[in-house]
């Protein structure tokens, strides 16, 4: 079953288009992540179909139904901001549990949807604290409760992440993978950061200009990219892009991941001279200045060690390279 439709969705300010005619289906417990970089339009689409911005043209169907001119608070669906927007006054308890209160539920009703929650987000302990006691990742937590305790039809994140150090990142990213295999509910999630996009989701949406460039699996759209903004997009290091001309080939340019070019001070394809390196226990990083195709990176597993300013050889792995035309598009 469909659980959100997107058909032909437009949006403009002024004279100024932000969202150029999107088609989109998710999937009913589908966990779909729209990327790209500030500015492309994924956080006002999310608010499109939250309700919070008017659809310039097209329409929005959530499980059948058009709800265009259907306000947030009637759409089933909980939304978690990047800011977390609890309020300050109320305990953990009042903050999870204020949309049912509002909503007219009974006190037990709202009791036993809380405390469900807060076992889920092991925030049992912290139930009569207010906001300010938390810290980031409990306060965000917080917010991810409240929208639980609604039981929505759809739950939309907004760079919910992007206020937590990196630590605290990654192990809220791993509890709301975990809360999506437990809910099995129908997650929308937009982000800039492409590993966030790449460990949560079932299908990426890269959007640029407010229009979809690609849409796909992760690893699909790592393996098999549309064109060089997808390509260079996804995947970090991100991919490096030499001159076809310079490499013999009649494609404009040539996309090889940093992981797929060997390195050697005795012999290769591209000669080039160490800027610098980085060490990073798992895996080293190599910085490399080639005259041909400027710099370039290349990823090492495990421990290695050049000479900084030494001089270097890069040798492409031929089965992993992508060519593109002068478009960007890639040619198969």
């Amino acid at each position: 079953m469909t659980a959100l439709e997107l058909k032909s969705v437009t949006k403009s300010f002024g004279t100024a288009e932000v969202i150029g005619g999107v088609d989109l289906a998710v999937a009913e417990g589908e966990f779909c992540v729209f990327v790209g970089p500030s500015g492309c339009g994924k956080s006002t689409l999310l608010r499109i179909i939250a309700g919070l911005e008017d659809a310039s043209s097209g329409d929005i169907i959530m499980a059948g139904r058009r709800v265009n001119d259907i306000p947030p608070a009637r759409r089933e669906l909980a939304m978690v901001f990047q800011s977390y927007a609890l309020y300050p006054h109320l305990s953990v308890r009042g903050n999870m549990g204020l949309a049912l209160k509002q909503a007219g539920a009974r006190r037990a009703e709202i009791e036993a949807a809380t405390a469900r929650a807060a076992e889920m987000l092991d925030l049992g302990a912290l139930l009569d604290r207010r906001p300010a006691e938390l810290s980031g990742g409990q306060r965000q937590r917080v917010a991810i409760g409240r929208a639980i305790v609604r039981r929505p039809r759809l739950f939309l994140f907004d760079e919910p992440l992007s206020n937590l150090d990196a630590a605290l990142r990654v192990a809220t990213r791993i509890e709301i993978a975990r809360l999506h295999r437990e809910l099995g509910a129908t997650m929308i999630y937009v982000t800039h950061d492409q590993v966030e996009a790449m460990t949560l989701a079932d299908r990426i949406v890269v959007l640029r200009a407010g229009r979809i460039e690609q849409q796909g699996a992760p690893m699909a759209l790592y393996n098999d990219p549309a064109n060089t903004f997808v390509a260079g997009f996804i995947g970090s290091p991100q991919m490096n892009f030499l001159r076809g001309e310079a490499m013999g080939e009649r494609a404009a340019q040539i996309g090889v991941r940093p992981e797929h070019l060997e390195v050697s001070v005795a012999k290769g394809q591209i000669e080039g001279t160490v800027s610098h390196l980085e060490r990073l226990g798992g895996e080293t990083l190599v910085y490399v200045h080639t005259a041909a195709h400027g710099l370039l990176t290349v990823r090492l597993f495990g421990e290695h060690d050049f000479d900084v300013g030494g001089a270097v050889w890069l040798t492409p792995d031929p089965a992993r390279v992508f060519r593109f035309d002068e478009s960007g598009a890639r040619l198969r």
